[in-house]
C-alpha cells in the first residue's frame, strides 16, 4: 500500500462524510483515467485515486487508517493476532476479497452514470462474517445466544467509530459445524451478519458430523460375561448391552442417538476394560488365582509365550 496520505490523494478532509468521499473519487476518476488522460503520470495517480478509496469507502479499513496511519495493515494485523476484536472468541471479516473488492469498480463505473454491466450500482453493503461457538447440548436441545461484537460505524458527521452491540441468536436444533445462520442487517451499516457455526470440544463425546463417539470403560467381568450398563448421551444416560466375550476398542451402536437432523446420525459406544488395581492382599490373590484357573494368554496368536 502507498504511503500517502489518502485523504490529499482524494482532496478531502479527515472528517469527510462517505458521500463527500464518494464524490471525490467519482471526480478524480473520470479526469484521470486512462481512456481520458493517456499520460504516465495520470496512470499513476489513477491508481493511487483507487488505493485511497478502496481503504476510506470502507468503515473498518478507514478505522484501523486513522488509528495506525499509512502502515494500518500490518499493524492492524498484529494487533488482531495479540487481542480478538470480538469478545467471546467471534471473529469477523468481509464476506470474501472478490465482493469487497468489486465494490470500488461499482462506484467508478457509478461515475460515468453505470455499473460494470450496464446497471445502476447497488449500495447495499456487502455481507459480514463472524464465528459462533455453540455447546453439544445446544444442538440437541436448541438455544438462544447473546453475542457481544464490537463494529465499526459512521456517525452523522461521517466520523469512523467503533460501537459494542449484543445480538441474540436463535440456535436451531440439529445444527452441525460447519453450517451458516444469516443475520439480515445485524452487521455493520446494515449488512447481513453470516454467523458460522462452530463446536465446542467436549470433554466426554466426540463429533464427527451427525455421528457421535464416546469411551465406555467396563470391568473385565462385565466385558467377559456380558452386561446390562449405564452409558452417557448427550440426552441423557441410557442402558446398553455388552455383549459376551467382548473386547477392548470394540465399538457398539445406537442407531439414530447422535445429532438430530433429517437424517440423525448415530451413537458410538467404543469400549475399554478397565483392571481393578491390586490394592490389598486379597486383590493380589484373587488375580493369582485367576491368572492360574483360567490358564489364559492373550498373545499366543503372536507367538508370544508365558
Amino acid at each position: 500500500m502507498a504511503q500517502d496520505d489518502f485523504y490529499k490523494t482524494l482532496g478531502v478532509a479527515r472528517d469527510a462524510t462517505p458521500d463527500e468521499i464518494k464524490r471525490a473519487y467519482r471526480k478524480l476518476a473520470r479526469k484521470y483515467h486512462p481512456d481520458v488522460n493517456a499520460g504516465t503520470e495520470a496512470a499513476a495517480r489513477f491508481q493511487a485515486i483507487g488505493n485511497a478509496y478502496d481503504v476510506l469507502r470502507d468503515p473498518e479499513k478507514r478505522a484501523a487508517y486513522d488509528k495506525f496511519g499509512p502502515e494500518w495493515e500490518s499493524l492492524q494485523h498484529q494487533q488482531e493476532q495479540q487481542q480478538n476484536r470480538w469478545s467471546g472468541g467471534y471473529g469477523f471479516a468481509p464476506e470474501d476479497m472478490s465482493r469487497a473488492d468489486a465494490g470500488i469498480f461499482e462506484d467508478f463505473f457509478d461515475a460515468f452514470g453505470q455499473d460494470t454491466f450496464g446497471r445502476r450500482a447497488s449500495t447495499r453493503p456487502a455481507a459480514q462474517h463472524a464465528r459462533i461457538d455453540i455447546n453439544l447440548e445446544d444442538v440437541f436441545k436448541g438455544a438462544r445466544k447473546t453475542l457481544e461484537l464490537r463494529m465499526p460505524d459512521v456517525d452523522a458527521q461521517g466520523r469512523v467509530e467503533w460501537r459494542d452491540q449484543q445480538i441474540a441468536v436463535d440456535i436451531p436444533k440439529g445444527i452441525v459445524a460447519g453450517q451458516h445462520l444469516r443475520l439480515k442487517g445485524m452487521g455493520s451499516q446494515g449488512a447481513d451478519l453470516i454467523l458460522e457455526v462452530a463446536l465446542k470440544s467436549h470433554p466426554t463425546f466426540r463429533v464427527d458430523g451427525r455421528d457421535i463417539s464416546v469411551t465406555l470403560p467396563v470391568t473385565p467381568w462385565e466385558a467377559a460375561l456380558g452386561a446390562k450398563v449405564a452409558m452417557p448421551t448427550p440426552g441423557g444416560k441410557v442402558q446398553i448391552t455388552v455383549p459376551p466375550n467382548a473386547r477392548s476398542g470394540q465399538r457398539l451402536r445406537l442407531k439414530g442417538r447422535g445429532l438430530p437432523g433429517p437424517k440423525p446420525g448415530d451413537l458410538y459406544a467404543e469400549l475399554q476394560i478397565i483392571n481393578p488395581p491390586v490394592k490389598t492382599a486379597e486383590a493380589r490373590a484373587f488375580y493369582e488365582r485367576m491368572a492360574k484357573e483360567l490358564n489364559f494368554d492373550p498373545r499366543k496368536d503372536q507367538g508370544g509365550s508365558r
